[in-house]
């Protein structure tokens, strides 16, 4: 059975520190403390007065004083981990925390997980191949050499970034070392860290190297597990659930995120808010239980973004330099359906074709395999497509040699849908009011990743309303538009008021419309 050593680097909230070292050691796991130096003295004393008698508690030798970006975490961690090996022999595995992390599966669940995962689970991604520096340095933050802290020293870092830099004063990177790059979040097994401070202890030249490279917490366990241990016992993720926003600011969680949290394949998650009180209390009282079962549907991270996404109303727009006095032309027609329900648009489409010949195309914007002549590739992505929207339009005009033609576009497309209505060509917007059941809403979730087989009722629950109103959003984001050719029909309207509405959408007979308004299977899920 799996017997975890913690490795926990902390710089305050004593309190909170002996509550997890509690909490974590009561199931028969170990845990090796560095706090800051940094720190206040007296609670560091505190910490040492509530564990010191915890045998299952060590603290690192050495205590140094840390720094974002700084050489000093990884001084730090080893401190910490060199500790754990000498005093816990019986440690298989050897798990990376903050003082901000909590364990969101049981103690039990998380000891199964390792021994069915004979592996080492640190992110660990090519640093130059990969994207994972998404903005910012990334050459020079190891071959410039960087003693100063960005943060608390910034004119003295960026003058010695800026020294080296004339003078051409580069370094070469170890050549026996395949620079990697990850979170700094990991765990480890017992072998693996063995071996990894015996190579620290030989090859001083590799730490000599990482000592002043920026931000080597992000690379050095990084690039050695990949060094020391062969690929395929390496899984590339960490069993730390964390998000961070657009802003890279981490996001916090709070009391109602109990069950989201549970849900996720992880171990752990960070960070906690100092607020979420019962959140910590509720945790804190699973670590400990037996017999718990996960339903995991892992749609932490879609959920965020979603969620997060749907206060962005003020969405820029602009011509693309392309389009700069573009047209569909003035004598042009484009008939667009509107509909959330995309089997009740296209089924409305149909229908139209059946009755008036009019060339229609179902969700171009939106599904990348509907049907499309070959227009040169302009058509062969979703990318291609809203980039060159309106060349894409013409083309179509031309290859069906119409001046009217009609397409659909969900309510999400409203930046399309500006474009369009701001165009010299006619354009008319019928959009489709259905109403929404609760399945239909769980079905919805699924497709676009919200939820999954083992979502638990209870984040549906909580989830339903949420996108219940972002599709009423939608729709009055539309409305709030005032497009000058705005026409409506819905789902539970009499037949002769949605006939007369298509009669002025598609400029056709009262008849015509009616037929296409009667047909019975029009709203059908």
């Amino acid at each position: 059975m799996a017997k975890i050593a913690y490795i926990l680097l902390c710089h305050k909230d004593p309190l909170a520190i002996i509550r997890q070292a509690e909490r974590l050691t009561t199931a028969g796991d170990y845990m090796s403390i560095h706090f800051d130096s940094r720190a206040k003295p007296e609670h560091y004393q505190q910490i040492r007065a509530a564990l010191d008698n915890n045998p299952n508690v060590i603290f690192a030798k050495k205590r140094v004083k840390c720094g974002w970006g700084e050489w000093s975490l990884v001084q730090a961690t080893l401190s910490a981990l060199t500790s754990a090996v000498e005093a816990f022999p019986r440690a298989t595995h050897f798990y990376m925390l903050s003082g901000d992390c909590m364990a969101i599966k049981s103690a039990e669940y998380t000891h199964q997980f390792l021994d069915d995962n004979d592996a080492d689970f640190i992110e660990s991604f090519d640093y130059f191949e990969s994207d994972w520096i998404k903005t910012g340095w990334k050459e020079e933050r190891l071959i410039y050499r960087h003693w100063f802290n960005e943060r608390t020293q910034k004119k003295r870092f960026y003058w010695m970034y800026e020294i080296q830099k004339k003078l051409g004063l580069t370094r070469n990177i170890p050549a026996d070392l395949q620079i990697m790059i990850g979170s700094q979040w990991w765990c480890l097994r017992r072998r693996t860290v063995e071996w990894l401070l015996d190579f620290v202890k030989k090859r001083r030249d590799v730490v000599r190297f990482f000592r002043s490279t920026w931000i080597p917490d992000e690379t050095f366990f990084q690039t050695l597990v990949r060094h020391l241990v062969p690929e395929v016992e390496i899984r590339c993720r960490t069993l730390t659930f964390l998000m961070f926003t657009d802003y890279g600011m981490p996001v916090n969680f709070y009391n109602d995120h109990y069950e989201l949290l549970l849900s996720q394949d992880y171990l752990f998650a960070r960070k906690i808010s100092p607020e979420a009180q019962d959140l910590k209390r509720r945790l804190g009282l699973l670590y400990a239980a037996e017999g718990v079962q996960f339903q995991i549907s892992n749609e932490g991270r879609g959920l965020f973004k979603f969620l997060s996404g749907r206060g962005r109303i003020g969405r820029r727009f602009a011509t693309r330099f392309w389009e700069t006095e573009s047209t569909l032309g003035r004598e042009r027609e484009l008939l667009i359906v509107v509909c959330k329900k995309w089997h009740v648009a296209k089924r409305v489409l149909d229908r139209i074709r059946q009755v008036t010949n009019v060339p229609a195309i179902e969700y171009l914007f939106n599904e990348e395999d509907t049907t499309l002549p070959d227009l040169g590739g302009i058509q062969n992505t979703l990318e291609k497509r809203h980039r060159h929207r309106r060349a894409l339009m013409r083309m179509l005009f031309d290859y069906f040699e119409t001046d009217r033609m009609i397409v659909c576009m969900d309510p999400g497309n409203i930046e399309l849908l500006n474009d369009f209505a701001s165009d010299r060509s006619i354009t008319r917007i019928l959009e489709i009011e259905c109403q929404f059941t609760d399945d239909y809403l769980i079905g919805h979730a699924m497709r676009v990743g919200l939820a999954g087989e083992q979502t638990s009722q209870d984040t549906l629950e909580r989830l339903l309303p949420t996108i219940r109103n972002d599709m009423v959003h939608e729709s009055d984001r539309i409305r709030d538009a005032q497009f000058e050719n705005h026409i409506r029909i819905r789902e539970a309207a009499d037949p002769e008021l949605n006939a007369e509405n298509l009669e002025k959408f598609l400029n056709i007979s009262k008849d015509k419309a009616r037929e296409i308004a009667k047909t019975d299977y029009l709203f059908a899920d």
